[in-house]
Order: structure tokens, then C-alpha cells, then sequence
């Protein structure tokens, strides 16, 4: 790796971490270059997903503040992105990425679809849960939200660019809260899914440590960063991040 592949390797990981604690998609800045430099699809895939754990971590703990009070949710949803993101890390290498490459447009679309009717959709639920007198899924969200984040763990722990999309989306719409705290809920997810397939393919998978460790570095300050531009973005403004991000990746995906 050349020195000026190196730098590019390392701001690509500075965007990745600010993007990904911002809304996520950093996967978007971070594995074309890892491709341009010559690292084959899935030795450059896994080294991503290495790199970015510290952003990940880097970004929950500048979030931590809007962590408060969320012990439970952290452990209950935690668990379901333990589950989901080891399934998808195996997947990964066990099969052929074309049915993954033909969906994911459509459930990002989708996603983006949720994360502007939120405020209407969530306001229309929490007023049939009062008719209902149920209150248990504003607090957690239900078995669909369960599903949906199992599902969305799988596709983090397989590849990974826009899963903070498909995160913001389900959470958003199904728990009653402030958008800021569902992204700070959101980092939390992206550590355990990316830390656990990280671990997987520390075993079972080949990658380039100089990569790895630009992307890490890259990835914690960008973390940083992320923390203190998104904390400061009003919830409509933050919406219009995440439909943009999530256009771009669909756009991205459909024309490589």
C-alpha cells in the first residue's frame, strides 16, 4: 500500500465513523476505497468490518449521555444484534451475495419510506395503543421490532452499509422516544453486530491488518466527531441526513 492509498484508506475510515455515528452507511466511504486499492471483495468486506468496531464504540460512547436510562433496551435489543450479526458474519462466507445485492435496495427504500412518515405513523399507533389500552410496545417495541432488528443484525453482520438506516427506521417508528436517543440506542447495536462478526472473522477469514488499522483510526475520530455534529441536529434535520445517506446508498448499490 502506497503512502497516498494509505491516507486515503485512513480519511475514507474518518468519514466512515462520522457518518455512521451520525446515521450509519459508513461502509459507503470506507469499502469502495478498500476495492480501489486492490483488496479483493471479501478480504476488503471483513477488514471493513474490523476497522470500524472502534468507530462504533467511539460513537456510542460520545452518545452516552443520550444512553441514560435505556440499560434494558440495550441488553433485551442487544442480544437480538449478538444473535443477528453472528448469523450474518457467517452467511457471509457460507453463500453467493446475490440475493443479499437484490433486496437490500428495496428494504432500504423501504426504510427511508418509515423514516419519513415516522412522526405521523408513530402518533397513529400511540393512538390505537391508548384505545387498546396496551402501553408495553412503546416501551419496547414488540416482537415486530425484535424481528425487524434480528433481521437488520443479519444483514449488518453479511455486509452492513445503510443497516443504521434500517435501525433508525424500526426504532423510530415502533418505540416512543426521542430521535437522538434511538440514534444513541443505534450505536450501541452497530458495536455489538459489528464487534461479534469482527471476532468471527478474526478466526475464519483473511484481511489486511494495515487496513484494519487505518480504518480503526480513522473510524475512533470520526466517531468523535459524528458524536458532536449529530447530537446538535434537530430531529427533521436528522431525518433529512438519513433520507439522503440512505438514497445514496441505494443509489450506489444499484449501479455497481
Amino acid at each position: 500500500m502506497s503512502i497516498w492509498e494509505a491516507l486515503a484508506v485512513f480519511a475514507a475510515g474518518i468519514g466512515a465513523g462520522t457518518i455512521n455515528t451520525i446515521v450509519g452507511s459508513g461502509t459507503l466511504f470506507t469499502f469502495p476505497v478498500l476495492l480501489a486499492i486492490g483488496l479483493p471483495p471479501i478480504t476488503a468486506n471483513v477488514s471493513n468490518t474490523l476497522g470500524l468496531v472502534t468507530g462504533n464504540i467511539s460513537g456510542a460512547i460520545g452518545y452516552r449521555r443520550e444512553l441514560r436510562g435505556q440499560r434494558r433496551r440495550i441488553i433485551r435489543f442487544g442480544i437480538t444484534a449478538l444473535i443477528g450479526g453472528l448469523t450474518g458474519a457467517i452467511l457471509l462466507l457460507a453463500l453467493p451475495s446475490e440475493a443479499f445485492d437484490a433486496i437490500v435496495p428495496v428494504l432500504i427504500g423501504l426504510a427511508l419510506v418509515l423514516v419519513v412518515l415516522q412522526p405521523r405513523l408513530a402518533k397513529a399507533l400511540a393512538r390505537r395503543r391508548e384505545r387498546n389500552g396496551t402501553t408495553d410496545a412503546v416501551t419496547d417495541g414488540g416482537p415486530g421490532l425484535l424481528g425487524g432488528l434480528l433481521l437488520s443484525s443479519a444483514y449488518g453482520g453479511y455486509f452492513g452499509a445503510a443497516q443504521g438506516v434500517l435501525y433508525l427506521s424500526l426504532m423510530g417508528l415502533l418505540l416512543r422516544d426521542d430521535l437522538q436517543r434511538v440514534n444513541a440506542l443505534k450505536n450501541v447495536l452497530a458495536v455489538v453486530v459489528n464487534g461479534v462478526a469482527a471476532l468471527f472473522f478474526l478466526f475464519v477469514a483473511d484481511f489486511d491488518w494495515t487496513a484494519v488499522l487505518l480504518i480503526a483510526v480513522g473510524s475512533t475520530l470520526g466517531g468523535q466527531l459524528g458524536a458532536k455534529i449529530g447530537r446538535r441536529l434537530s430531529p427533521t434535520v436528522l431525518r433529512g441526513v438519513i433520507v439522503v445517506v440512505g438514497i445514496v446508498a441505494i443509489v450506489q448499490m444499484l449501479l455497481k
